[in-house]
Formats: C-alpha cells, structure tokens, sequence
C-alpha cells in the first residue's frame, strides 16, 4: 500500500511541477517508513530499487515519454540494475532521490540513480532500461529522436562503460552455471 501512496504522490506532484527535458534531473523527497524496513531496522535493500522506479516514473512522466510510449505503444523495460549501498537509511529518516537519463548505446539506455541523505550518498544505482514494440526491441536512438533529441548519445561516463562491460562476464558466468548442473 505504501508503494501505491507514493506512486499517487507522484502522480499528483506531476501536476505541479515542471516539465522535464530528456536528458534533465528528475528530483524527488521522501522519508523511510516503517513499511520500508527489514529486520535491521533500516531500509529493505529492494526499497531502494522500488523508490528508483518511482524517479524513472517521475522523469518518464514529467519529460513527456510516457505520451510517446502510449501513443507508440511500447512497452519500457528494465534490462538490469547495478546498485551500491554506501549507508543505511533509518527509519523517518529524510532523503532525497536523484534520477537522470544518462544516454544510450546501439542496444539500450542508461538511468542514474542517487539517494542522499544530508548532502551525503546513500545509494548510487545504474539501471538498464530499453523498450519492445509490436516488431521487437525498439532502438534507444529511435525513442531519442521521437522525444526531440537529434544525434547522438551524451557521451557515457567512464564508470557506465566499466558496468556496462560487465555483460559479457554475467552471461559467461551464466553459461558456466548451466554446464555445472547439466554435469
């Protein structure tokens, strides 16, 4: 239900705030409630990654994506999340979200994400997004182009090229795990 109050809250807050571009900083307040913590008493690490959809919500609400998604019926996915925790969040305690469209390569984009806590980072987060349509994988420079973005991708900070090389060692990996319980 807490997720549901935040997710209307969104919704509402959209209404009175203003527009966002494609490649412009989407920022949300909450607090920790008690329905966001585990046995630790601090944040549950998965509410964080609940809390990030709802910033990639606001931004793809407030940058006019989602109108382009409906009207182009495609669907947005999340391909994969890379997560840091670096402190935990106590319960009531405020915090601040940060969410940013970093750009794109050939096969999907990338979303930052950040949480603070009193000017200090909580969580740093890159998520894998990309969007399928009728015929398949929809190219992230196409859905670029259908939000008013020519050319190419901002160019992509060293550290998403370094987490973005990790694929290949998570699908070798794979294919090792799948041959062990075949032996």
């Amino acid at each position: 239900m807490n997720l549901w109050l935040r997710m209307l809250g969104v919704l509402i807050g959209m209404l009175f705030r203003p527009r966002l571009g494609y490649l412009e900083e989407s920022v949300l307040r909450g607090r920790v409630w008690i329905t966001d913590l585990d046995l630790n008493i601090h944040m549950n690490n998965a509410r964080y990654l609940a809390v990030m959809d709802l910033g990639r919500f606001d931004h793809i609400l407030r940058s006019g994506l989602m109108r382009v998604f409906l009207r182009k019926r495609w669907r947005p996915l999340l391909g994969a999340a890379a997560v840091r925790f670096r402190r935990a969040l106590r319960p009531f305690e405020a915090f601040t979200l940060h969410t940013r469209f970093v750009g794109w390569d050939d096969r999907r984009g990338y979303y930052e994400h950040w949480i603070e806590v009193e000017g200090a980072i909580a969580c740093h987060a890159l998520m894998w997004v990309a969007a399928r349509g009728k015929d398949g994988r929809v190219p992230p420079d196409q859905i670029a182009r259908a939000m008013g973005v020519d050319g190419p991708s901002p160019p992509l900070p060293d550290w998403v090229q370094h987490l973005r090389d990790l694929d290949p060692a998570l699908d070798a990996a794979k294919v090792l795990v799948r041959a062990k319980a075949a032996e």
